[in-house]
């Protein structure tokens, strides 16, 4: 299966390289062939230049800053039966490529698979912090798929969706900016076919957000928009506050 990248990228030439090298590092002998489409979302600084100073990367220019129309745009770009969503500031953990396509391959009715960030920029202690938000959230997410059958889960930054079931819902919500944005896709797909959260697609991620925010302010947010985009249908949290506004020195 073709596998296409999807990179949204709103001023973020300082992260943006290591995020390519760890995808070209895994997408070299790719059965059916992959791609890279990195979204200009609106950037003041050179990410569009960095972007295609990477041999293979496509640069598509989406002039409405979102989250949302960013992941828009690159769908609508890109050719793979196999969509995946990394986030600008993320690194691929080893064998997570061969990990999305056998779990495609093996399970016929998986039209969405996601897993955990892993912070590599926090303390150890953090980390704890950060493990044990993820299992109490996995609980919640086995409650709500087996037994409400409301909804499912996916880690913004670190999923992977099959073309066909994105675009028989129509592709990604753009009226949600930010919080909720892979809550509602993990409903949405869920309507469609298995819809799988597994901790064994880790995704390297920086904090920089966390560390801003607060991570108990952060935990508290995601939980929140969470519940209220699964069985409200959009989030509680329609703002939020971009910390990439001023280009990384």
């Amino acid at each position: 299966m073709r596998l296409s990248f999807v990179i949204p990228a709103y001023n973020e030439e300082a992260y943006l390289p290591a995020c390519l090298e760890s995808i070209l590092a895994q997408i070299k002998n790719v059965p059916g062939g992959a791609e890279i489409i990195v979204v200009n979302n609106a950037s003041s600084d050179r990410t569009r230049e960095v972007g295609l100073s990477f041999p293979g990367v496509t640069v598509v220019d989406e002039p409405r800053k979102g989250l949302t129309f960013a992941r828009q745009a690159g769908f609508q770009a890109c050719s793979g039966e196999l969509i995946a969503n990394v986030d600008s500031d993320s690194r691929l953990t080893p064998g997570w490529v061969d990990l999305v396509l056998k779990e495609f391959e093996s399970q016929k009715n998986l039209v969405a698979i996601s897993g955990p960030l892993v912070y590599y920029d926090l303390l150890p202690r953090q980390r704890v912090s950060v493990h044990l938000f993820y299992m109490i959230a996995f609980m919640v997410y086995v409650i709500n798929r087996y037994i409400l059958r409301a909804g499912s889960m996916v880690q913004g930054g670190n999923f992977a969706l099959k073309r066909q079931a994105l675009e028989s819902i129509g592709g990604f919500n753009t009226s949600i900016s930010f919080y909720g944005e892979d809550t509602d896709i993990a409903r949405r797909m869920n309507r469609v076919g298995k819809v799988e959260f597994t901790f064994k697609m880790k995704m390297f991620s920086s904090a920089r957000r966390l560390k801003q925010e607060g991570m108990a302010t952060i935990a508290f947010r995601y939980t929140l928009n969470y519940f209220w985009t699964t069985f409200r249908k959009k989030p509680f949290t329609e703002t939020y506050v971009d910390h990439r506004e001023q280009p990384e020195g």
